[in-house]
């Protein structure tokens, strides 16, 4: 019976005691903490984008905010709970030191990141290519980077393969050039097909005047004469000048009877065998023993 009176007792000090009041004050400080950190951040973000023209740095920043004053009230909490500042900082130490040794990859993500942070090689929304992997940022954290791919697949590359890798920024100016590889026959006259491929790019609503179009002699190939043509076009409307254009200029050369040749090759067997045999039929003549190959 004694017992049971003292767990009693004890069960009614940490309902009603000085006890209970330390963790009724340390959960109303954690609470009222995380809501005043939130309209912090929601504050700053409204202030950030007339001074701020990147919108990952307005988000890392909020985060920082939110994150700084929720754990001020976090340590007000646990000291009316009656843990001392000093152990506390202390125990932090020791146990920065321990997570330093244990998480090294997310440390250097980490420096990384703010490396990111600071050169700002691309933004939100913008397209990358990192190595073979070709996307849309949809966010850039403190330790990795969001991508959606054009097939919809979400990737996601940590902060130290972006320092160490080469990145490319596909939408970062407002035009884009496209360079198209054209083959042309021997026979052709390469004055008249440029004239016929700048005809072209003038009928092309997408491509652009300024910069004028490139036309540019690569060299001989095997089969034909190879030419690179580039037309400049704004950037939302690459892909589609890149497939109207390229239509156009076999329309163009159909009609204008400019031949794009097939590879060429010649069959050698050496000069000290024989030529080839080859036989030939005339139409509707059966195949029999008695046909005589044609050398």
């Amino acid at each position: 019976m004694e017992m049971i009176n003292s767990w009693v007792g004890e069960f009614s000090d940490l309902l009603i005691g000085d006890r209970a009041l330390s963790v009724y004050r340390a959960t109303l400080l954690v609470l009222f903490g995380y809501v005043v950190a939130r309209t912090l951040r929601r504050f700053v973000l409204r202030l950030l984008p007339a001074t701020l023209s990147s919108q990952h740095q307005s988000m890392i920043i909020g985060r920082l905010v939110f994150y700084v004053f929720w754990a001020l009230f976090i340590v007000s909490a646990l000291r009316q709970l009656g843990f001392q500042l000093t152990a506390l900082l202390g125990a932090a130490g020791i146990l920065t030191v321990a997570l330093g040794f244990a998480s090294q990859t997310s440390a250097s993500n980490l420096i990384s990141g703010l490396f990111l942070l600071t050169e700002h090689p691309f933004g939100i929304g913008d397209v990358v290519r990192i190595g073979a992997t070709t996307g849309e940022v949809l966010s850039i954290d403190l330790l990795s980077v969001k991508l959606r791919t054009f097939d919809n697949l979400f990737v996601r590359i940590p902060n130290e393969t972006l320092i160490k890798s080469e990145v490319t920024t596909l939408t970062r100016f407002p035009i884009r050039r496209a360079d198209l590889t054209v083959g042309i026959a021997y026979k052709e006259d390469i004055e008249r097909v440029q004239k016929i491929l700048m005809a072209v790019a003038d009928a092309n609503p997408l491509c652009l005047e300024e910069p004028k179009p490139l036309f540019i002699l690569i060299g001989f190939g095997d089969s034909s004469v190879n030419i690179q043509f580039s037309v400049w076009a704004k950037r939302e409307n690459f892909l589609e000048l890149k497939n109207s254009i390229q239509i156009e200029i076999k329309q163009a050369f159909d009609r204008e009877g400019i031949e794009i040749p097939f590879p060429h090759r010649t069959i050698y067997a050496g000069s000290a065998t024989g030529p080839i045999p080859v036989t030939m039929f005339e139409s509707g003549q059966p195949d029999d023993d008695n046909s005589q190959p044609a050398r």
